[in-house]
C-alpha cells in the first residue's frame, strides 16, 4: 500500500514539466530607448488550454521591478479593474490582441523613472494564473542623442516647388505632438507660420543653391532642441552669361555684355573666357558666325584663344550654354584695327572724323586770309593819307598818287572785277574742300 505514492509521484512531475513548457513568452531580452522617445516591444505568449476557459475572460499584466510580486506595480494591463501606476498611465499601454495571445508593449516619451526590469503575466480564471518569471524584459533609458531626419521628396529645381518633411526616428505616433521649426535663407519670403509645421514647401532660386536649412524638433516636456542642417543643392537653368577677355599685355580682365563690340589689332593675342552660372554646370561651345569653333584645351570648352587676331577673325562671336533646363547665349562682335599699310581706305576710315574736322578748318582760314588781304589793300588805298597831306577818297574816276607823281585811275568797273575774282577765289577753294571731304567719307 505504500508503494502507490511513490508510483504516482513522478506522474506528478511529469503533468507539472508539461505544464511549464505550455507556458511560453516570445519577448526581446534587452530594449534600449532614447529618452523622450518611443520604443515598440514586440511579444508573444501561450498557456494550456481548456475547453472549460470559452465563458471565462482573459487578462494580461506588466509589472516592473521587484523580486517578489508585492514589491512589482503594474504599468499595463487590459483588466479595467486593476489601475495602473498614475507615472506610466498613458505612457506604457497594450499594443495587441490578447485572445490572439499577442502582449506586444508600447513604451512612450520614455523616462529614467521607466529602466527596470518587467515581467509578463496572464490570468484566466482560477486555472490559469502564471507569471513568466523565467523571461523578464530589460529596459535601459538613455540620453537624448537622436537628430531629426530630413526627407527630400525629390531633387530640388530653381522655380519648381519643393516639399521636405523632418521627422524625429523613435518618436511615438499618435502620442504627444512635437513642436517643429524652419530656418534658413531660402526660406525668407515664406510666411513665418509655414515654418512650424512638420512639412515644409517652398520654391527654391537659383540663388538659394549652396544655403544651409534647418528643421528643429522640440520634445513635449524636454528641454533640449534637437536639429538637424541639411545643404541644399538646387539644380537652375543657365544665367549671369558673361565674356571675359584678356591680351597678352594685360593681366587684368575685362568683362563684356551680350552684343558688345570690340576692336583689337590686328596681330594681337586675344583670349575670351565664357562663364555661366548654373547647377549642374551648362557645356559651353563657341562659335564665329555660326560656325563651330575648338578650343585650345578640350578640358575648358569655355575658353576661346586667338593667338595672333587677323581679317578673318573679324564678325561675331557667339558662347552656347547648354542645360537639360534651358539653354543661353551671349554674342560679341570682333572688329581688327588693322595698320595704315595694309589699307588706305580702312585706315582712313578708321582715323574717325578729326581730318574732315581739320580739312574743313583749313579751308575757313584760307578763305579769311583772302579777305583779309582784300580789305588791308582797300584800307591802304582809301584810308592812307596822300601827298597833299588829306585823306583820299576812292571813287569812280578817282586818281591814287603815286610815288612818281603819276595817278592810278580805279574806276567802279574795275572795283567790281576786283569782288568778283575774291569772290571766285572763295568759291574755288569752298569746292575742293568739299571734293575732299567726300573722297574721305
Amino acid at each position: 500500500m505504500d508503494m502507490v505514492p511513490l508510483l504516482l509521484l513522478p506522474l506528478l512531475w511529469g503533468g507539472s514539466l508539461q505544464e511549464d513548457q505550455e507556458y511560453q513568452l516570445q519577448v526581446q531580452e534587452s530594449v534600449t530607448v532614447q529618452e523622450g522617445l518611443c520604443v515598440h516591444v514586440r511579444c508573444s505568449f501561450s498557456y494550456p488550454w481548456s475547453p472549460w476557459f470559452s465563458r471565462k475572460m482573459l487578462y494580461i499584466y506588466w509589472f516592473q521591478g521587484g523580486d517578489t510580486p508585492n514589491n512589482r506595480r503594474l504599468v499595463a494591463t487590459n483588466n479595467p479593474q486593476r489601475p495602473v501606476s498614475p507615472d506610466t498611465q498613458g505612457r506604457l499601454y497594450l499594443t495587441g490582441d490578447p485572445w490572439a495571445e499577442d502582449c506586444s508593449l508600447r513604451i512612450g516619451d520614455a523616462r529614467r523613472s521607466d529602466e527596470g526590469v518587467y515581467y509578463f503575466r496572464v490570468e484566466r480564471g482560477e486555472e490559469v494564473k502564471y507569471t513568466y518569471t523565467d523571461t523578464p524584459l530589460t529596459l535601459r533609458v538613455t540620453a537624448l542623442t537622436q537628430d531629426p531626419d530630413i526627407h527630400v521628396s525629390e531633387p530640388l529645381k530653381s522655380g519648381w516647388p519643393a516639399q521636405l518633411t523632418c521627422s524625429l526616428l523613435g518618436s511615438c505616433e499618435g502620442g504627444r505632438p512635437l513642436t517643429f521649426s524652419w530656418a534658413g535663407a531660402a526660406l525668407d519670403s515664406l510666411d513665418p507660420e509655414a515654418l512650424h509645421s512638420s512639412v515644409l514647401t517652398f520654391t527654391p532660386r537659383p540663388q538659394d543653391h549652396g544655403t544651409n536649412l534647418t528643421c528643429q524638433v522640440q520634445l513635449p516636456g524636454a528641454q533640449a532642441t534637437l536639429e538637424r542642417t541639411i545643404w541644399l543643392n538646387v539644380s537652375c537653368a543657365p544665367h549671369n552669361l558673361t565674356i571675359s577677355i584678356f591680351f597678352s599685355n594685360d593681366t587684368v580682365q575685362k568683362t563684356l555684355c551680350n552684343g558688345m563690340s570690340l576692336l583689337v589689332p590686328e596681330g594681337q593675342f586675344l583670349r575670351l573666357v565664357c562663364r555661366a552660372a548654373s547647377n549642374p554646370p551648362a557645356v559651353l561651345s563657341w562659335s564665329q558666325e555660326g560656325r563651330a569653333l575648338h578650343p585650345a584645351q578640350p578640358s575648358a570648352p569655355g575658353v576661346l584663344e586667338l593667338p595672333h587676331v587677323g581679317p578673318g577673325d573679324e564678325g561675331e562671336f557667339t558662347c552656347q550654354a547648354q542645360h537639360p533646363l534651358g539653354s543661353q547665349h551671349i554674342s560679341c562682335s570682333l572688329s581688327v584695327h588693322r595698320s595704315p599699310c595694309s589699307c588706305n581706305s580702312v585706315t582712313q576710315k578708321q582715323e574717325g572724323s578729326w581730318p574732315v574736322v581739320l580739312t574743313l578748318l583749313r579751308g575757313t582760314l584760307m578763305g579769311a586770309g583772302f579777305l583779309l588781304t582784300y580789305g588791308l589793300t582797300w584800307i591802304y588805298y582809301t584810308r592812307f593819307p596822300a601827298q597833299c597831306g588829306q585823306p583820299c577818297t576812292v571813287e569812280s574816276g578817282t586818281r591814287l598818287p603815286q610815288s612818281n607823281d603819276t595817278y592810278l585811275t580805279i574806276t567802279a568797273r574795275e572795283r567790281h572785277s576786283v569782288f568778283k575774282f575774291i569772290y571766285f577765289l572763295g568759291e574755288r577753294e569752298r569746292e575742293r574742300q568739299r571734293e575732299t571731304t567726300t573722297s574721305r567719307l
